[in-house]
């Protein structure tokens, strides 16, 4: 009998194990889910990765087959950018790049052979993206679709800083519920929002101007067209200090001015339209704290 209730104990530890395994390996694939779902929001919503890494068709939309392929952005005095292919293709994309070469690039501006990456890339306030949601990103883009397509790189008649600050260490989650302190962090770190709808001196956002629109856009995505970023602080003249929430709403999301007036890009409308309520809602009161500006 006690041969036998050795056996047993030894057959229920073995299924006991099994089980812990099962439940172990069941948490991860949800915990990998979760960081997936989170990374396609954000790339294809508010962080609007397509808008600059995707190439447009002739009717200016993303072109789904070439969805983060890479694409020439904006050609102007300071640089000629081109985005390149982050998508998983091993030759032309990032498929042979570990996590944390991917989160290096998005935060620091540092590529894997150590160069550093030039504007329009928003590094600046990409620093401050929390460690949740770069993972995030990195988990989405390893399920992208590769594609290949070789572009050139930027070119820059300005000088490039030899950094964007020291090695980013660790970034917590901003709780939705602070918030301002959310909303900050959804038009900043998320949305780059201030880094068009801000001044530009020598290819660098005019922090003490933040806000006030006036930037230019030639030939945004190889479009024939000019654009100037609007004021988009709460002044009551020159910017959005007299719309209504839902106003703010339709022109993020639908591309609608307040008179009516259609938009035009470089804004990322088509990705917006995916924002959530509770992002746009928070957006929008911290745009509503923001310092009033105007150009004179």
């Amino acid at each position: 009998m006690k041969f036998l209730s050795t056996i047993e104990a030894a057959a229920n530890l073995k299924a006991f194990i099994l089980v812990v395994g099962f439940l172990f390996a069941r948490s991860e694939a949800s915990e990998q889910e979760a960081l997936v779902a989170r990374g396609d929001y954000l790339v294809n919503s508010i962080v609007a990765c397509g808008n600059c890494h995707t190439p447009r068709g002739t009717d200016h939309k993303p072109i789904s087959e070439m969805h983060l392929a890479g694409a020439f952005q904006v050609d102007r005095a300071e640089f000629t950018a081109y985005a390149p292919n982050i998508t998983p293709d091993p030759e032309t994309g990032i498929g042979t790049w570990s996590d944390e070469e991917i989160i290096r690039v998005i935060r620091e501006g540092v590529r894997p052979d150590g160069t550093i990456i030039g504007p329009p890339m928003p590094t600046r306030v990409y620093r401050e993206m929390s460690d949740t949601d770069v993972r995030s990103i990195v988990a989405y883009l390893r399920t992208v679709v590769p594609v290949k397509n070789s572009l050139p790189r930027s070119v820059y008649n300005i000088p490039l800083p030899e950094s964007y600050g020291p090695p980013v260490d660790t970034v917590p989650d901003i709780s939705p519920d602070d918030t301002l302190a959310y909303g900050a962090y959804v038009a900043n770190a998320l949305g780059h929002c201030m880094e068009c709808h801000t001044p530009l001196v020598k290819g660098t956002p005019d922090l003490s101007r933040n806000g006030a629109g006036g930037n230019v856009f030639v030939k945004p995505h190889g479009m024939e067209l000019v654009a100037v970023a609007a004021n988009i602080s709460p002044h009551p003249e020159q910017g959005i200090g007299r719309w209504t929430d839902e106003e703010i709403k339709r022109a993020i999301t639908e591309a609608t001015s307040r008179d009516g007036r259609p938009l035009q890009p470089a804004m990322p409308f088509y990705f917006y339209k995916k924002i959530s309520d509770e992002d746009l809602e928070a957006v929008i009161a911290y745009l509503r704290s923001i310092p009033p500006q105007a150009i004179e």
